[in-house]
């Protein structure tokens, strides 16, 4: 955990992420029209069927398979040299800055100043029907965890066995994830305040919501 005003200066001085769109397998790339500078996008849609901007195509044994951004941002850099080249997996093609929104710097304010309870194993997580329902009358800034509580139901192999909390007593901040979706092993599943840092929180989360740019 660390201090939340450290935090919160690093990211309004870089208050973006960058990601490298990466060939998924070995082939042929051919490059899209895309310019560096542009602005690029994510899946979009109901059910994200709309496809992301597309940067390039791998051909591999005649099979044409178009790259795609995972994400909105600007196109930083574009590996032309590597057009009409054979690639490994994992080459990088282009590089995406994505400006951080609103939402997404709160997160990761909790994440890195709180403390996260992770995922010990990939599974779907529950939590313990007393705490479910706690949650979904109340929310979750009304349950209180200490150490060594029953706090999960772990669903793996059609097995149901009960997860502890181990970490500091706080209340639940944020819950990360979804009980429809597995979770993998290192991710988080909740964001724990403890009691004296509430205040403080509280007080940063109201300045993002004030002062943020939304990265539109």
């Amino acid at each position: 955990m660390r201090d939340i005003a450290e935090v919160m200066a690093e990211l309004k001085a870089a208050p973006y992420t960058e990601k490298a769109v990466v060939a998924p397998h070995t082939g042929v790339v051919q490059f899209s029209d895309v310019e560096e500078g542009s602005e690029v996008f994510g899946p979009t849609g109901e059910w994200q069927e709309i496809p992301g901007t597309h940067i390039a195509t791998i051909t591999r044994e005649r099979n044409p398979r178009n790259i795609v951004t995972a994400e909105r941002g600007i196109l930083r850099k574009v590996c032309r040299e590597l057009d009409g080249t054979f690639v490994e997996a994992g080459t990088m093609l282009a590089l995406v800055r994505h400006y951080l929104t609103r939402q997404e710097v709160i997160s990761r304010l909790l994440m890195e100043s709180l403390y996260t309870f992770c995922a010990p194993e990939r599974a779907r997580y529950y939590f313990a029907p007393d705490v479910d329902k706690k949650v979904k009358i109340l929310g979750c800034r009304t349950v209180s965890v200490q150490e060594g509580m029953e706090l999960f139901i772990v669903s793996r192999m059609k097995r149901e066995a009960p997860l502890c909390y181990a970490g500091p007593s706080g209340i639940i901040y944020e819950v990360c994830f979804d009980q429809n979706r597995n979770v993998d092993a290192g991710a988080p599943l909740i964001v724990v305040c403890p009691p004296e840092q509430e205040e403080s929180v509280e007080d940063v989360i109201s300045r993002v919501e004030r002062e943020w740019s939304d990265g539109e």
